[in-house]
């Protein structure tokens, strides 16, 4: 789903597999692997998408880039 954000720009996750998508601004794509569904719901109603990203999301969980 596309965000309001000045870094984020979509949030998409996977329920079954607890993937998190997360497409910034630039364009890059990562896939964070692990995020329960509770830590999803509280990033998308984020007032700031970019600062719960950092404390809640960022560094937590594994992760790889996907290719643009």
């Amino acid at each position: 789903m596309d965000v309001d954000s000045t870094a984020i720009s979509e949030i998409d996750y996977d329920s079954e597999r607890a993937k998190l998508l997360v497409r910034f601004v630039s364009g890059e794509r990562y896939v964070y692997v692990g995020v329960p569904a509770e830590v999803c719901r509280s990033f998308v109603e984020a007032d700031s998408k970019g600062r719960f990203f950092q404390l809640h999301v960022r560094d937590r969980y594994p992760f790889n880039r996907l290719d643009a």
